[in-house]
């Protein structure tokens, strides 16, 4: 399998490093493309060395700006492809086909050519501009999914959070999560 992950400059640099890890430890092809927001959110969120260790997770590396990457075509062939953290002008991007960087041009890929597309949006409370940019992109067929944690699965740490929302990102991708999904087994 062939997963784009792009991490823009929403908060939650955390959940784009986990879904990175998890996908690696599936041994899934991984192509990162991370916004300029997406790169300040994760030195400020992650720390020193943050940037260069979620790089280091990702198979390939793409530049925001090289829109002649391959992950820019429908004929490259990426299975799938999550935007996680997905800020409110990614969205925005997405919902309205501005493809005019690497990130937002791979998503519109995705959806013109009917692949995957899982958004996790990240921001509250929210505009009506902002549930219209959800409205839309659902309507085109991606799946709108902010990254709330399953308390049911009663986590005890910041890190059980995100390795449980980051495990439901790999199950909507198509991707087996394994161990990290406590998946619901009833009362």
């Amino acid at each position: 399998m062939k997963i784009v992950v792009g991490i823009s400059g929403a908060s939650g640099a955390a959940l784009g490093r986990e879904v990175l890890r998890q996908l690696g430890a599936a041994r899934v092809e991984t192509h990162l493309v991370i916004t300029a927001g997406g790169e300040r959110t994760m030195a400020h969120e992650l720390g020193p060395g943050g940037l260069q260790e979620v790089r280091r997770l990702a198979t390939f590396v793409h530049d925001i700006g090289d829109l002649g990457a391959s992950i820019a075509s429908g004929s490259f062939g990426a299975d799938a492809m999550a935007v996680v953290p997905c800020s409110m002008r990614t969205l925005a991007a997405l919902a309205h086909g501005f493809g005019d960087n690497l990130l937002t041009r791979a998503g519109d890929v995705m959806l013109k050519e009917r692949r995957r597309l899982v958004v996790l949006p990240r921001e509250a409370p929210l505009t009506e501009a902002h549930l219209n940019s959800m409205l839309m992109l659902t309507r085109m067929g991606a799946m709108v999914a902010p990254p709330v944690p399953p308390f049911y699965a009663k986590p005890e740490t910041i890190d059980d959070m995100v390795r449980e929302m980051a495990a439901r990102v790999l199950s909507w991708l198509g991707v087996d999560p394994g161990d990290a999904l406590t998946r619901w087994q009833g009362f």
